[in-house]
């Protein structure tokens, strides 16, 4: 695991922030999410809550990007509504992050002591799928 941190992206949170006080209402949606596409393009997500396991706001993401043709992302944030703040991933998302985007930043942290630091700091010794896979022959 690494200690290397990189700058903040505080319009990220300011983003995410921003949807969980005007779109997460009620049980359904109670968290948000935004991510820096490479090109700079802020891309926003709210997570679809079920007793099944609705998917998370970053799995939304992950899905609203590409609908977007956004297909390379930078860095990723997610805040709890009722103004909880950023939350970390939960694990399925750590891992489904890191196979998605091996190179990703995540912003981690309360209050003042937010800090971004690489996905691969989030899940240290993980399982990296695509080095498992058989090349197509």
């Amino acid at each position: 695991m690494t200690t290397q941190t990189h700058p903040v992206d505080h319009e990220l949170i300011e983003a995410a922030a921003h949807v969980a006080r005007t779109r997460c209402q009620g049980d359904n949606h109670t968290m948000a999410a935004a991510a820096r596409a490479r090109d700079g393009r802020i891309v926003t997500a709210v997570n679809a809550y079920h007793f099944t396991g609705g998917p998370c706001a970053e799995l939304v993401l992950i899905g609203a990007a590409a609908a977007q043709g956004i297909y390379e992302l930078d860095t990723i944030v997610a805040v709890g509504d009722r103004e909880r703040g950023v939350v970390p991933p939960c694990g399925r998302c750590r891992q489904v992050l890191l196979d998605y985007f091996p190179a990703l930043k995540v912003i981690v942290g309360e209050e003042d002591r937010v800090r971004t630091v690489p996905v691969t700091d989030l899940l240290p010794e993980s399982y990296v799928w695509a080095a498992h896979q058989l090349d197509a022959e």
